[in-house]
């Protein structure tokens, strides 16, 4: 049986097309052995039926002068366990998915002479994979890279990114636009934690908006929790129906019932709204590892499928100014929804899939 080496780091964002990958190619016969740091621990129920092998790694990223000293060497002694590993396992290929355990399980590969590929959810190669990516076999993208693209572009293949079966399973759901005088749906979060920019936002946006149109909107909104009851006054004096959750488990089923999305552009958000197809007014979080969130979301703007604004430049009153001129042509938000839709890759773990077994020289 042919073995397959996923490496990832321990972000949902890396997690997820790891995830998504190895569920395929165990479909199709494959072994898979998934390589990451101390957590693998945690890794056993994100990985049914797989190996979970672990690797030392460190983080150049650490506040810490004591971390940042020991990093090099914890790099160092990742490698050459990851080596001695790779050499037992044999595998016929090394994917990694970023994030910095991966970094020495794909530099010991590429020591090791194996083939080797990398996958980017983001719009912006990650830190990990931009060191590696000149030495990799294939780049499978999620999207056309606005920065720090390999030098040889033909080694790139545009896989999309693989989204959760909740996701894909939702892609042939029609969009209905608004209606006159019908509900209006509403879904705002801002990543698996919410966001307290939007929080303070969103609801002061709604209170500006004409009394008819607030009589109309139906909001989901994820909060953090301790924004909960605050987000809730606030749309109670405008008397707008409205339900608040820290967590949803159904959130695709939640963007597909949707007219409009008001979220954050991180990789999976924008990569469910494509497959899904929903307009979503799209706010970067402005923290982000080289902006790669301003990336995602110009994706979708430039599709037409999306309005990008940055945080610093939305205000209540603007926010509210462009809900109203939006829900006023429903036309528009229809043609968003097939805009978005056009760009979405439900096959994306069965696109990454075949990169990875023409990589592995089809071997059965």
């Amino acid at each position: 049986m042919t073995t397959i080496v996923l490496s990832a780091g321990g972000t949902g964002g890396h997690l997820f097309p790891a995830q998504a990958l190895a569920a395929e190619l165990m479909r199709r016969g494959k072994r898979i052995v998934v390589m990451t740091d101390a957590r693998a621990k945690n890794y056993g129920q994100a990985f049914p039926g797989t190996t979970i092998e672990t690797v030392p790694s460190a983080s150049f990223a650490s506040r810490s002068p004591l971390a940042l000293v020991r990093a090099p060497f914890e790099i160092v002694g990742g490698i050459v366990v990851a080596l001695s590993k790779l050499r037992r396992l044999k595998p016929a290929a090394v994917i990694g998915f970023g994030g910095y355990p991966s970094l020495p399980v794909m530099i010991a590969a590429r020591l090791a002479g194996l083939p080797t590929a990398i996958h980017e959810q983001n719009a912006v190669l990650g830190r990990v994979n931009r060191l590696v990516a000149d030495g990799v076999r294939a780049v499978a993208a999620s999207f056309p890279f606005a920065r720090f693209a390999p030098r040889d572009q033909s080694r790139i293949a545009f896989t999309g990114n693989p989204v959760r079966p909740e996701a894909s399973a939702l892609a042939a759901s029609a969009y209905e636009a608004p209606v006159a005088n019908a509900p209006i749906r509403l879904l705002v979060f801002g990543g698996s934690q919410g966001a307290r920019a939007l929080s303070e936002l969103v609801p002061a946006a709604i209170a500006q908006l004409p009394e008819d149109l607030c009589r109309r909107l139906e909001i989901v909104q994820q909060c953090r929790p301790e924004d909960i009851d605050s987000v809730r006054a606030a749309y109670r004096r405008a008397n707008v129906k409205v339900e608040l959750a820290s967590f949803f488990s159904d959130l695709p089923r939640r963007m597909a019932d949707a007219h409009l999305v008001i979220a954050r552009s991180g990789a999976s958000t924008v990569s469910e709204l494509a497959v899904i197809g929903r307009p979503a007014i799209l706010i970067p979080y402005p923290f982000a590892t080289d902006d790669h969130q301003t990336a995602n979301a110009d994706v979708l703007a430039k599709a037409g499928a999306a309005w990008a604004i940055q945080q610093r430049d939305l205000t209540a009153e603007g926010l509210a100014r462009l809900l109203e001129e939006i829900f006023a042509h429903p036309v528009d938000l229809a043609a968003r929804a097939t805009a978005a839709h056009a760009l979405g890759k439900p096959d994306a773990a069965a696109r990454l899939a075949d990169v990875v077994e023409k990589l592995a020289g089809g071997a059965p």
